[in-house]
């Protein structure tokens, strides 16, 4: 069963697209408008919707049951269920391809590459993933270590630029996305400012590292957390991380194309 059948029901509420990373896969993406767009690990379609609406057609793939049904019809967005490694699309089908904060969730990203690199014609494949190694350790880490121990676990930025060049045969690019203050799609990182969010379950509930975990796990950082912000303690020893409006907390871009 898809992890997202049991930790994805209330995704739509606090996994809400931004709109300054839906206008960089438009750029990095660089294709004319109605060309078609492959969203692979779709979720519950909210970067499909906002790409459509920029004037595109988009594929959605996701396995998740849970998740489609949370999607919005839209007419630009039409919705397929599968995994990244064996792709629902004909060879060639699409004209160019993102996958948003999935990839740690492949079982299998060779596979999932060359699927891929299947079904784009000669157009870009632009992910946005992550590596932790190249974030700084923010008071977040200090709270939930376990977070920062799981992300090693997941291939380091190079590893992973190596996999897809050997598999597509493509040139890759990697570009940092500074998280802004205000991140509307609340993943991980995403509340670096607002430490208050990691005490709302919702906002928990869309974070699969917060969702797949067992509560003893954070249970006593949230307490930590909570006191802490109540009685000052966090603005003493982490407030002048509110002085910041943008951070680099190890996501990245990675746009790869083929020589023309």
């Amino acid at each position: 069963m898809p992890i997202y059948d049991s930790i994805g029901q209330q995704y739509t509420k606090t996994r809400v697209p931004d709109i300054r990373i839906v206008n960089t896969l438009i750029d990095l993406l660089n294709q004319p408008k109605n060309s078609i767009i492959a969203d692979i690990g779709a979720g519950t379609g909210g970067y499909s919707r906002a790409i459509a609406n920029q004037g595109y057609s988009v594929y959605a793939i996701e396995p998740s049951s849970v998740m489609r049904t949370q999607a919005a019809e839209h007419p630009q967005v039409k919705w397929f269920t599968g995994y990244a490694e064996a792709l629902p699309l004909a060879d060639k089908s699409v004209d160019a391809l993102i996958s948003i904060l999935a990839i740690h969730h492949f079982s299998n990203l060779e596979k999932a590459f060359r699927e891929m690199h299947r079904i784009v014609k000669s157009g870009t494949i632009v992910l946005l993933t992550f590596d932790i190694r190249l974030a700084q350790k923010i008071w977040l880490y200090d709270y939930f270590p376990w977070l920062w121990e799981d992300a090693l676990r997941f291939l380091p930025l190079n590893e992973q630029i190596e996999l897809i060049q050997a598999n597509t045969q493509r040139n890759v690019e990697a570009f940092p996305l500074m998280l802004p203050y205000d991140l509307s799609d609340l993943f991980a990182a995403a509340a670096w400012r607002r430490p208050e969010l990691y005490l709302q379950p919702e906002v928990r509930a869309g974070i699969s590292s917060f969702a797949l975990a067992d509560a003893s796990l954070f249970e006593q950082g949230l307490k930590s957390l909570a006191t802490d912000l109540s009685n000052g303690q966090w603005d003493t020893k982490y407030g002048k991380i509110r002085e910041f409006t943008e951070i680099d907390l190890g996501y990245r871009f990675l746009r790869a194309t083929i020589d023309k």
